[in-house]
């Protein structure tokens, strides 16, 4: 009983290992960039995954490494500017960081324009229609919901 329990054990330990082997001791995942599971609300388009908002587009690694560098300069200056106005409230403070954080948006924005060819330009540009439109409906519905309710918002 002993020697069938220990090669039944040891039969089910092969497969194991054979599939861990074949990808080596870091896993499936060891020749993705280290940020490839960032499930962050500033990566790309806030997504999980690599570059989440730029699947589809059939960039070439050197389009995906300039644009990961530009945006990942864009959070970072975002970053920055949101603190140093955090401090500062007033109104005239927040419509500087507004325009502060979208002239650093138009930056990024350009840099990635730039790397795009022209189909990958249009279909940029048909999604981006397409996400300012579901923004559009989301704040009527808001507007909505907040008369519905009786709230100012």
């Amino acid at each position: 009983m002993r020697k069938t329990l220990s090669m039944l054990l040891l039969a089910a330990a092969l497969p194991a290992a054979a599939i861990a082997a074949e990808h080596g001791e870091r896993g499936p995942a060891c020749d993705m960039d280290p940020g490839y599971y960032h499930k962050g609300a500033d990566g790309m388009a806030g997504m999980p995954g690599k570059m989440g908002g730029m699947h589809g587009f059939n960039l070439n690694p050197e389009q995906r490494k300039t644009m990961h560098k530009a945006y990942q300069e864009a959070a970072q200056e975002k970053r920055e500017i949101t603190q140093r106005y955090l401090d500062k409230l007033s109104e005239a403070d927040k419509e500087a960081m507004q325009k502060e954080l979208q002239a650093s948006r138009d930056k990024a924005d350009k840099a990635f324009r730039d790397q795009l060819t022209p189909e990958q330009l249009k279909a940029f540009d048909e999604r981006k229609a397409e996400q300012e439109k579901r923004r559009a409906e989301w704040e009527e519905f808001r507007k909505w919901k907040a008369e519905k309710e009786g709230k100012p918002q």
